[in-house]
C-alpha cells in the first residue's frame, strides 16, 4: 500500500445535497482539479460558470432508465479501483482509455428523509442509491490512491489537506475518510433492510442491522475504565437525542440513559390530561405525579423519596416555569428535560452551572412501536419496544368488592408508573402520586415491603400523621406468584391492587385479597422491564 501523498488531479461529483458543492467545486478548479459530474450535480457547477465533463462523455454511455444508470460503467470503477503500483493495472487503463478518479464526492439519495416523511413504498424503492454506495466502496477501497466524501461536513477538512499538501492528500487523511465512507454505506444499507422489513411486516428477517450516527463521544461509559459515545438514530422521535441542551455541563453516559428513561415515562402522562413530573436515579422512578400545576406535581414527586432525588434526573410533560424551575433549584439535580421553557425559568437555572437543561419541543409517543436491541455473548436480541398501554374497558375485577372510582384512578396511574420500574416492580400511589416504589428485587414480596419502607421513611421526614401507603393502590407489573406480596401491601394499608393476573395460584390469591377486603383487577398484560 502506498505511503505517499497523492496529488488531486481529477474528481468526480455526484451528490444529492448540494450543500457547498459550488465552494468545493471551485476551490479545485482553481488547483487544476479536472471536475467530471452527472445530472443535476454537473448543471449546479456549470450555472456557477465552473468547467464540467459530464460522466456520460467520458463514459461513451448516455444515461438511462431515468437516471438508475449513469456511472455504473467500467470507465468510471476502473478509474477509481486501479492500483496505481502496479504495472497491470496501468497497462489495463492505457488500453481501455481509463483515466483515473484522485478524488470522489458523493453523497446518497434521501433515504433516510423519504422514509421519515411517511412516503409510500414506490417513492422509498425510487429513493435507494444504487451507482452511489457502489461508488464509494470503490473508492474506499481504493484509498492507498483515491480520497471519498460521504458528507458535506467533510468539505472542510478536505480543503484543509489539500492546503497543508500543496494539492495532495496524506495515507491517513484517506484511511480515515474511507471509514466514513464505508460506516456510511453501511448505515444507508441498514436503513433500507431496517424499512423493507417493516414494510414487509417481517418481524424476524434473517439478518438485523443497527446503524447510528455519532452525536458525541463521551468522556466514558458507567464506569471510568469503559469507553463510550453517544450515537443517533436519525429517527425524529423527541427525546434526549433530538434535544437541545440549552446549559450545564456534557451529558454523561449515565446522564443519557438516566434522562431517556425519565421523559419516556413522562411522555406516558399527555400534556392536555394536566401536569406531570418523573424523577429518575438509576434508570428507576423515585417519585412521579400528576398536579395541578407543574410545580405541585414536582413536589409531590420530590416527596416520594427525597434521598433518591437528590442528583436525580427531573422530566416533565409541559413547558417549564419559573415556579418549577424555583422548586427543582433548592437541590441538587443533574438533568431536567422538557418539552419547551420559558425565559423566566431558564434565567432561574442559568445560576446552577451544572444542571443540564434540555427541551425537546414535544414528548415521545408512548404508542409508537420501534426496535428495543440489547446485546448478549455472540449475538443479540431484539424485541418491539413495550408500548402497551393499560385498557380501562378491558379490566377485570376479579374481588368481591370492586374498586372505586378514585381507586381505579390511582390503579390506573400505579400501572402506568410500573411500565417503567425494573422488575419486580411494585408500585403504591396515592392521590395521583407515587407514595412508594420497589424495584429491582429477586423476590415480589421484597419489592413489597422495600416500597412500603420508603413510604414509612417518607412518613418520618415530612412529619406526616399516617404512612402514605394507607389508602393507597398498588400496582404489580407481574403476577403474584402467591398470596405474601398482596398481603403484605395489605399490611401496609394498600386498598386495592392492579396485576396481570395468570398465576397457578390465582384462586388463592384472590381468596387472599377478599380475605383482606381488598379490591383487585387484572390487566391481562405483564410489563416485565429488565
Amino acid at each position: 500500500m502506498s505511503t505517499d501523498l497523492v496529488p488531486v488531479r481529477r474528481a468526480l461529483l455526484s451528490v444529492s445535497d448540494k450543500t457547498g458543492l459550488v465552494d468545493l467545486a471551485r476551490v479545485l478548479a482553481d488547483r487544476g482539479v479536472e471536475l467530471l459530474s452527472t445530472g443535476g450535480t454537473a448543471q449546479a457547477l456549470r450555472d456557477a460558470g465552473l468547467p464540467v465533463r459530464d460522466v456520460a462523455e467520458v463514459t461513451a454511455f448516455p444515461e438511462m432508465l431515468d437516471g438508475r444508470v449513469k456511472t455504473l460503467h467500467p470507465v468510471v470503477h476502473g478509474g477509481l479501483l486501479a492500483r496505481r503500483d502496479l504495472d497491470e493495472h496501468r497497462a489495463a487503463l492505457d488500453t481501455h482509455g481509463i483515466g483515473t478518479i484522485d478524488l470522489l464526492v458523493v453523497n446518497l439519495y434521501p433515504f433516510e428523509a423519504t422514509v421519515a416523511k411517511g412516503a409510500d413504498y414506490a417513492t422509498c424503492i425510487e429513493n435507494i442509491d444504487i451507482g452511489g454506495p457502489a461508488m464509494l466502496r470503490s473508492a474506499a477501497k481504493n484509498h492507498a490512491f483515491v480520497t471519498v466524501l460521504t458528507d458535506v461536513a467533510d468539505y472542510a477538512p478536505l480543503l484543509a489537506e489539500l492546503e497543508a499538501n500543496d494539492g495532495a492528500t496524506s495515507p491517513g487523511f484517506r484511511k480515515a475518510a474511507a471509514l466514513t465512507a464505508f460506516s456510511r454505506t453501511a448505515a444507508y444499507d441498514a436503513a433500507v433492510s431496517a424499512w423493507m422489513a417493516g414494510a414487509l411486516a417481517e418481524a424476524t428477517p434473517r439478518r438485523r442491522a443497527f446503524a447510528g450516527e455519532l452525536a458525541q463521544p463521551l468522556r466514558y461509559g458507567e464506569n471510568p475504565h469503559q469507553a463510550a459515545a453517544f450515537y443517533r438514530d436519525g429517527s425524529s422521535r423527541p427525546g434526549v437525542a433530538t434535544a437541545r441542551q440549552l446549559q450545564g455541563k456534557e451529558l454523561s453516559y449515565n446522564n443519557i440513559n438516566d434522562t431517556d428513561a425519565a421523559f419516556e415515562l413522562v411522555a406516558e402522562f399527555a400534556p392536555d390530561a394536566g401536569p406531570a413530573c418523573a424523577i429518575i436515579k438509576h434508570a428507576n422512578p423515585c417519585g412521579v405525579a400528576h398536579g395541578a400545576s407543574l410545580a405541585e406535581a414536582y413536589r409531590a414527586a420530590y416527596d416520594c423519596d427525597r434521598t433518591s432525588a437528590f442528583g436525580g434526573i427531573v422530566a416533565l410533560n409541559q413547558t417549564l416555569d419559573a415556579e418549577t424551575a424555583a422548586a427543582i433549584a433548592e437541590i441538587f439535580t443533574e438533568v431536567v428535560i422538557a418539552p419547551d421553557v420559558t425565559d423566566e425559568a431558564a434565567a432561574i437555572f442559568a445560576g446552577k452551572k451544572n444542571l443540564r437543561l434540555l427541551v425537546t419541543g414535544g414528548l415521545p409517543d408512548p404508542a409508537v412501536s420501534a426496535l428495543a436491541w440489547r446485546q448478549v455473548a455472540g449475538g443479540f436480541l431484539v424485541q418491539s419496544r413495550d408500548n402497551g398501554r393499560l385498557d380501562p374497558g378491558a379490566l377485570k375485577v376479579v374481588t368481591k368488592r370492586a374498586p372505586t372510582d378514585v381507586e381505579l384512578a390511582d390503579l390506573a396511574f400505579a400501572w402506568t408508573v410500573a411500565k417503567h420500574v425494573k422488575s419486580n416492580a411494585i408500585v403504591y400511589a396515592r392521590a395521583g402520586a407515587t407514595v412508594g416504589i420497589g424495584a429491582g428485587q429477586m423476590s415480589r414480596v421484597d419489592s413489597t415491603r422495600i416500597a412500603a419502607r420508603k413510604a414509612e421513611d417518607m412518613a418520618t421526614a415530612l412529619g406526616l400523621a399516617t404512612v402514605p401507603t394507607i389508602g393507597s393502590c398498588v400496582a404489580s407489573d407481574a403476577f403474584f406468584p402467591f398470596p405474601d406480596g398482596l398481603l403484605a401491601a395489605a399490611a401496609a394499608g394498600a386498598t386495592a391492587v392492579i396485576q396481570p393476573g395468570g398465576s397457578m395460584r390465582d384462586a388463592e390469591v384472590i381468596a387472599a385479597a377478599d380475605e383482606a377486603g381488598l379490591a383487585m383487577v387484572f390487566t391481562g398484560m405483564r410489563h416485565f422491564r429488565h
